[in-house]
């Protein structure tokens, strides 16, 4: 074989010569061989918009997390994170491949070419008011010590319902949540391991770590609170009622700032599912613009 004279013309005779190795472009389809038939007495368009939630609250957490690539305060931490927001991205790609494969599409398919995958259209061409994610997620990054309390707080939410999700009767459900325990168990202990070091380290670390505490804390508020589409499919053996995981959110979260030396503040009161509805923050607006812009000005673009 001929040697390449750049990088690039390797990644592309790996890809088999046609100039598409980039991301989004020259890749199998993330569902091909799974069975994506919709369970018996299950509404399409309730799974989709169970999958986006899912699959939004990932997707924006990955994107937060990008933002400490090159300003971590160590460089084998910028490569943990950036680990970290590519298992979430990763299943943001399958939830939200699921979704598209049943129809729930909207305005992101008129909006994007034939050519562009569902998951893409998703992430890439729905408004804020589209998304389907939690206010946990969305907040401001703050510092360091912020953000991996929030990624302990989302971390040991989601560990809690995958862990449930693996006996979905979606089949596609199910095996998204059995491959991502063992990613999210890896979440919820790197950032446990930060909020320990943080936590029972200098004063200052320790300020700023239950600084962070007492942001991240009100934002637990509607976490564990379904929404009537959630409850109906939980009664179907489809989803989990994220309430039925507060309990052990509440006794692993206070674990580990107890062990930390940091004060847990009392659960927050029960609040609507604003996120889950579409209500969110000017925040949101702000992430997505970093994240949709290059699709939305160049939407038929190959790579």
């Amino acid at each position: 074989m001929a040697h390449e004279e750049t990088v690039y013309e390797a990644l592309d005779h790996a890809s088999g010569g046609d100039g598409h190795w980039a991301f989004g472009t020259g890749f199998d389809e993330p569902l091909a061989g799974v069975d994506t038939t919709v369970p018996e007495g299950i509404d399409p368009a309730d799974l989709g918009e169970y999958c986006l939630m899912l699959g939004d609250d990932a997707l924006v957490l990955a994107q937060q997390l990008t933002r400490w690539v090159t300003a971590a305060p160590e460089l084998e931490e910028e490569v943990a994170v950036a680990n970290v927001a590519l298992d979430l991205l990763g299943q943001a790609r399958l939830l939200l491949a699921r979704a598209g494969s049943v129809g729930v599409l909207g305005r992101a398919r008129e909006q994007a070419t034939e050519s562009i995958p569902d998951e893409d259209a998703l992430a890439y061409f729905r408004d804020p008011d589209e998304y389907r994610n939690t206010g946990l997620v969305e907040a401001p990054n703050g510092d360091f010590a912020r953000t991996m309390v929030r990624l302990l707080a989302a971390a040991t939410v989601r560990l809690a319902v995958f862990a449930r999700l693996r006996d979905s009767r979606d089949p596609v459900l199910a095996a998204i949540a059995a491959k991502g325990v063992n990613e999210l168990a890896y979440h919820r202990d790197h950032a446990a391991r930060w909020v320990l070091r943080l936590g029972d380290g200098t004063e200052e670390s320790h300020r700023r770590a239950q600084a962070g505490v007492d942001t991240v804390w009100p934002l637990l508020d509607d976490v564990c609170t379904a929404t009537d589409l959630e409850v109906r499919l939980t009664a179907a053996g489809v989803a989990v009622d994220p309430a039925d995981v507060r309990d052990e959110v509440s006794d692993v979260l206070t674990q580990v700032l107890e062990r930390a030396t940091l004060t847990a503040p009392d659960w927050p009161a029960a609040a609507p599912p604003r996120g889950r509805r579409g209500e969110h923050t000017p925040e949101l607006a702000e992430l997505l613009t970093d994240l949709q812009g290059l699709a939305r000005q160049h939407p038929a673009a190959t790579w």
